[in-house]
């Protein structure tokens, strides 16, 4: 049996979204060195604040400052960090309850060894050197010794109140303040080793050669491609291959005009659902080689290929689709197929 194909593959993107008065908030005081917490209705402290009160669903009445310091509530040891973690060097990730608090916040413990964790052992938190209104303005917790670190509550100790309102929610409208955090962006990323399937693999390397193939299910008799090893339709094995022309219909398409991180075609630009001839289901690809207005369902089209040396086991083999000059097919040769 011939070695399914692999490869390493990433995907990322930069997150943004708007914080919202409560965790403006929050993020703010993280820049000044202060954690700030919530007070629910029940009296408990909730860290990071809640943004509505778990038991009344409203939004907070108050926010308090908690810690900075506080006991860990339970540890598991990370040996080898991964790609963003907080730290380069084996830590511990840790439950902490700032004193103060009444919940726990995750974080990271720098102890050095795994001997030197402990559940119950007191903890400080590491600044950042330049804050950015982010949770990671908090570098690390450490353990805090035997001494208070500047600013700690005492455990147990009542938090200080920062805010309080005895009716109304609390007005924590972060536009007032110029120098509130009122966005963040976090950029999101995941690295892992692909595998694909043994259909897959005989498709992607039909791909290097020049060729697309599909699969024929053997009850119903469609053809799918990329091949699917089992038809959806009726759940049998697909196993008989299916050498397609790299000519097809547009069946649906729609226009992109906004522009994205990593885009790699102009816009405007066209993307479309291809029913190769002799296929059962269309495939995304790009319509190029006519201006986007010019594309319509029923539109003949054939794949135009990269140059052969630039050929390997990837779809992106066919650089794109482009129309053929033929007539349009009738919308019942492709209606079923929408």
């Amino acid at each position: 049996m011939t070695t399914p194909l692999s490869a390493p593959l990433e995907i990322s993107f930069d997150y943004t979204r708007s914080l919202g008065p409560v965790l403006s908030q929050f993020m703010t005081g993280l820049t000044q060195r202060r954690i700030l917490g919530s007070r629910g209705a029940d009296g408990r402290v909730h860290v990071p604040p809640a943004e509505y009160d778990p038991v009344t669903f409203a939004p907070p009445d108050e926010l308090v400052e908690v810690g900075p310091q506080g006991t860990v509530l339970a540890w598991s040891w990370q040996p080898r960090p991964r790609d963003g973690q907080p730290l380069g060097q084996p830590f511990a990730w840790a439950l902490i309850t700032l004193d103060g608090a009444d919940t726990a916040l995750l974080h990271a413990i720098d102890a050095g060894t795994p001997d030197r964790m402990a559940t119950g052992m007191r903890v400080r938190p590491r600044w950042a050197s330049e804050p950015a209104g982010r949770i990671t303005d908090i570098a690390c917790f450490e353990p805090a010794g035997d001494g208070p670190s500047e600013g700690a509550t005492a455990a147990g100790a009542e938090p200080v109140p920062l805010v309080a309102q005895q009716a109304a929610p609390m007005d924590l409208d972060a536009s007032a303040d110029a120098d509130a955090i009122s966005m963040i962006t976090t950029p999101i990323s995941l690295h892992y080793t692909h595998s694909a399937s043994a259909e897959e693999s005989r498709y992607l390397r039909a791909l290097a050669q020049g060729s697309i193939i599909g699969q024929r299910c053997p009850a119903c008799d469609k053809v799918y491609v990329p091949p699917r090893g089992a038809c959806p339709t009726c759940g049998v094995p697909t196993t008989t291959d299916v050498v397609l022309p790299d000519t097809g219909t547009v069946t649906t398409f729609c226009v992109v005009n906004v522009p994205f991180q990593g885009q790699r075609v102009p816009t405007p630009y066209v993307a479309a659902a291809v029913l190769l001839d002799g296929a059962d289901i269309p495939f995304q690809h790009l319509i190029l080689g006519c201006k986007p207005g010019e594309v319509r369902m029923g539109m003949r089209v054939r794949a135009v290929w990269k140059p052969r040396e630039q050929w390997g086991t990837t779809a992106e083999n066919i650089d794109h689709f482009e129309p053929t000059g033929e007539p349009d097919a009738p919308y019942e040769s492709y209606a079923h197929h929408l």
